[in-house]
Order: structure tokens, then sequence, then C-alpha cells
């Protein structure tokens, strides 16, 4: 199985960055256990409706970080905004 590397997570999660990427890295993930985590983050309620076990292991690991990057329910869904230096 191939690992996951910088270019395959940037090309996945175009919001990831360099402490995302070394976290994902650092887990020794492979490249369908990074997919298996995105589709938990898109589609938890239908993977588990399906009768999905819940992520596990290294997918679990994914998931959490992964769901550091998602805006939160209550926001607008556009994330907060970068941090802008009034300098």
């Amino acid at each position: 199985m191939k690992r996951v590397t910088r270019d395959d997570i940037t090309k996945a999660i175009s919001s990831a960055d360099d402490v995302t990427i070394a976290q994902i890295i650092g887990t020794g993930a492979t490249v369908d256990e990074l997919a298996e985590a995105l589709a938990w983050i898109a589609n938890d309620e239908p993977m588990m409706n399906a009768g999905r076990p819940l992520a596990t292991g290294r997918v679990r690991e994914l998931v959490d970080i992964l769901a550091e990057l998602e805006p939160d329910d209550d926001e607008d869904g556009q994330g907060a905004p970068a941090a802008v230096s009034q300098g």
C-alpha cells in the first residue's frame, strides 16, 4: 500500500496547512485510508445508515485531524476569516 504524500494531501484537501499535512503524514496512513476518512467527513450519516462500522485506527486519526479543518455547523460555512495584520 502506498503511504500518503504531501502531494496526495494537497490534491485532496486544498485547505490543509503545513501542520495538518505533517499530522496526516505522521499517522503513516495510506492513500486509501485518507480517501476513507474524507468520505466519513463528507458523509458520516449515510455511511452509518449503510451499516458501515465507525472509523477506527489510522482512519479514525485522520477523521479527527480533518474534522479540525471543517467549519462548525453553526457558522455560515465560510470558515473563520484570515487574520489580517493592521501594522
